[in-house]
């Protein structure tokens, strides 16, 4: 098992800008922490809904464990966010009237071997965006490459 754990979600910085950063707990059942140490998890196509003032993670897949017998999870539940009621209700009220969205960035393992996730207050980018970022990208391996050169 590798210690720390750091999964991507690295389509989410192409797709969205990024508005404000949040640390959230998650809710886990059974084998999930086990399967996410192993690196068995993925947030690429997942977001964040609230339910009830409540905030959940959903799409999150986090593939079974190999060596469980009886607690086994679903790989794509609905897996609930621990975060502060002053984050919920802040976070509540940006995307009700700004009409903005929350999307995991990061599901990452602390110190203490605690499973959290990233999440971002995000604001979708338009196509012109997108090019632009692509453009700085591409510049930035060129520079690189000819930085290596040398």
């Amino acid at each position: 098992m590798q210690k720390t754990v750091n999964i991507l979600n690295r389509k989410a910085r192409f797709e969205y800008e990024v508005l404000d950063k949040y640390t959230a707990g998650i809710v886990l059942a059974g084998s999930e922490i086990k399967s996410i140490r192993l690196g068995k998890a993925s947030i690429a196509e997942s977001f964040c809904e609230f339910h009830e003032h409540e905030l959940f993670a959903i799409n999150t897949n986090i593939e079974m464990y190999a060596y469980s017998r009886n607690f086994s999870h679903a790989p794509k539940s609905e897996r609930k966010l621990l975060l502060n009621k002053k984050e919920l209700k802040s976070l509540l009220k940006s995307v009700q009237n700004k009409g903005l969205t929350i999307i995991p960035l990061r599901l990452f393992t602390n110190e203490k071997g605690l499973a959290k996730l990233e999440i971002g207050l995000c604001r979708g980018k338009k196509n012109y965006d997108k090019r632009e970022t692509m453009k700085e990208r591409d510049t930035k391996r060129d520079l690189d490459r000819i930085k290596k050169a040398f």
